[in-house]
């Protein structure tokens, strides 16, 4: 079985709350980007790539079950003054700020589209922001797939049959 840190499917976000690790198994339901925010600040997400992802899909669910206005340039503020607002939450996170830059941009370019509404800047939002996890869930797979593989390869124990292996993650 594989440990899920994000659950998300439209308009639901579930996060893997990493304080209660290793002794229990519970989810967080986000629902808004003040969710997100306080659940990166206080580190029930962990890890630069998660907490980039926690933020751009909890934003993207409180813009699917919101009441938006239907004027491109007010969901492309709306959009930015919330990215803004993530960000506070772990200022240095490197992985956080640039989501946020390029999910701006995102926003930006949809809202200047001829014939833009604020419907077509939402999904434009979202769909950016559920390619980003799409994109994550990939990049881990390929390096757990040639990771292990190079290990294999390339240690004395692979050689000889099953290889044990201890891995060390600081982010907490």
């Amino acid at each position: 079985m594989v440990l899920q840190a994000i659950k998300y499917s439209r308009g639901q976000l579930e996060i893997l709350d990493q304080l209660k690790l290793p002794h229990a198994e519970e989810y967080d339901h986000i629902y808004s980007s003040t969710d997100a925010w306080h659940a990166i600040k206080d580190m029930r997400t962990r890890g630069a790539p998660a907490i980039a992802i926690v933020a751009a899909l909890a934003l993207a669910v409180e813009l699917t079950n919101l009441k938006l206005s239907s004027v491109a340039e007010e969901v492309e503020v709306f959009v930015e003054e919330k990215l803004d607002y993530l960000v506070t939450s772990r200022p240095t996170a490197v992985n956080l700020a640039d989501a946020a830059g390029k999910l701006r941009k995102i926003t930006k370019n949809a809202a200047a589209k001829e014939g833009a509404n604020g419907e077509s800047v939402r999904e434009a939002y979202v769909q950016a922001a559920e390619q980003m996890l799409i994109d994550d869930v990939s990049d881990n797979e390929n390096i757990g797939k040639h990771g292990a593989e190079w290990i294999v390869k390339n240690s004395p124990a692979g050689k000889k049959g099953p290889v044990s292996m201890l891995t060390h993650c600081n982010t907490g």
